[in-house]
């Protein structure tokens, strides 16, 4: 051990040992098992997902029908989308769809969560019926609601003597993207009632019973302990909804199949109608700007619903 006097004083100080070399950490090998089922599906990823979407990218500035030769001819087709009143048509009623059904969904699902886990008989039966919508196909519910609202209702209507139903609201312009909204909204409600029943869950009902002992009432319970409490299960649900509406195709055709006339024609069904009509080069035009729209809002939304409610930062 090697020591020093400090001139000043005169006291020894005692220096530490000098530290020995750390040992060598072993670089950790992978297992080549990881390798075995990464590399397969970056493959199909790549060849499903990543090719086509930049393919796509490339193909909107020329004027491609799909096959054949092609010419390069700029930001034509993006300038094209913008003047097409259809095209914007679709995108105006794609977002007021979309919004309508988000809170719609998140509101209906949220209290249904409440009621189903409160301390009623036959929650698990209730909830087993409650999630049956969810695993039924789009297109097969659409087929259904547009035969009870084609046949079923009107009838119901004429023998009530209730105008306003005595014809199909598919068939009413104005009427019509309300059938939309519901049918979409009954398939949707189970998935986010699921979540919003999980972070009730989360709720310790020790908290409850402070609060009651402070006399707090059922709603001030609702407002200032449940609905903070859930806000990041709100957050999941309203950007998961979101998401899915945008591109809502499947109920659309089967219900209304984008009339009447093209008032319920949603952004995705005309980008397909498109492709079949030989729009090929210019309809990928149309996706390319909506996945930016759709990339836009959720960036709008994350941003705005950061740090609250459990959502990091």
């Amino acid at each position: 051990m090697s020591s020093m006097t400090r001139p000043s004083t005169g006291a020894v100080v005692t220096s530490p040992p000098a530290a020995a070399n750390p040992p060598r950490t072993r670089k950790r090998r992978v297992d080549p098992l990881y390798y075995f089922f990464l590399f397969p599906s970056l493959a199909i990823f790549t060849l499903a997902v990543t090719l086509p979407a930049v393919l796509g990218f490339v193909y909107s500035f020329t004027n491609s029908v799909g096959f054949g030769d092609f010419e390069f001819i700029g930001i034509r087709n993006f300038i094209a989308v913008f003047r097409d009143d259809g095209i914007l048509g679709s995108y105006g009623f794609t977002l007021a769809f979309s919004l309508v059904t988000v809170i719609l969904v998140n509101v209906v699902a949220f209290f249904l969560a409440l009621g189903l886990t409160s301390r009623i008989r036959f929650r698990a039966a209730l909830r087993t019926v409650f999630v049956i919508p969810m695993v039924i196909s789009g297109i097969v519910i659409a087929f259904v609601f547009q035969y009870l609202f084609s046949n079923s209702l009107p009838l119901a209507g004429q023998g009530l003597g209730i105008e306003p139903l005595a014809t199909s609201i598919l068939a009413n312009p104005d009427l019509a993207w309300l059938a939309i909204v519901l049918v979409t909204a009954w398939q949707s409600i189970p998935s986010a009632m699921l979540i919003y029943i999980a972070g009730l869950l989360t709720v310790s009902p020790e908290v409850y019973e402070a609060s009651s002992i402070d006399g707090a009432t059922p709603w001030h319970n609702l407002r200032h302990i449940t609905l903070p409490l859930v806000a990041g299960y709100a957050v999941i649900n309203t950007v998961l909804g979101f998401k899915n509406y945008l591109n809502t195709y499947d109920i659309i055709v089967g219900l209304t199949d984008g009339g009447p006339g093209v008032s319920t024609r949603s952004v995705a069904m005309a980008i397909f109608r498109g492709f079949e009509g030989g729009d090929y080069a210019y309809q990928m035009a149309n996706a390319v700007i909506f996945f930016l729209i759709s990339v836009t809002i959720a960036v709008i939304q994350l941003r705005f619903t950061r740090g609250k409610g459990g959502i990091a930062a």
